[in-house]
């Protein structure tokens, strides 16, 4: 059965278009049948490719992050998502209040697959440009991610 997934973070240009990229090429990898997609929970960016700093550090480690673009969460996605991963709890918070009832995402964060980290969030890199450890942290989650699903 396909899984669908959402990473969602602010504004949908540095940390969820990097985690979508990063977790679909974590499972194609593992031979995992999902739909992968990112959404922010501001609507500043809707349509704009990624953040140029956030491109050139996913491309340095093979991933391509061009053909996304920014949209923001919308209504349906928590309907049609079986799962919905916000970078903070800031965001989290945000998905929580606006989450439709009867709704059937679950919803939580995406660092909770790598709970050996000693970071809860993924920190926004927009303003530090710590966007290689925003990877790091991806990655690992995404690896926890997908021993989940295989375990499942």
């Amino acid at each position: 059965m396909t899984q669908m997934i959402l990473f969602v973070c602010l504004g949908n240009i540095c940390r969820s278009p990097t985690a979508e990229a990063v977790f679909r090429a974590k499972a194609a990898q593992a031979g995992l049948d999902v739909v992968v997609d990112g959404a922010g929970t501001s609507g500043w960016h809707i349509g704009s490719p990624p953040d140029s700093r956030a491109r050139m550090a996913a491309a340095a480690r093979g991933y391509d992050l061009s053909p996304l673009r920014g949209r923001q969460i919308a209504p349906e996605d928590f309907h049609r998502f079986d799962l919905i991963l916000a970078m903070d709890r800031s965001n989290l918070s945000k998905l929580l209040a606006s989450r439709p009832a009867g709704a059937k995402a679950e919803v939580g964060l995406f660092l909770d697959y790598a709970p050996h980290l000693p970071e809860s969030e993924v920190p926004d890199p927009y303003y530090d440009d710590g966007f290689d450890r925003v990877l790091d942290l991806l990655e690992e989650a995404g690896s926890g991610l997908v021993r989940a699903l295989q375990s499942a």
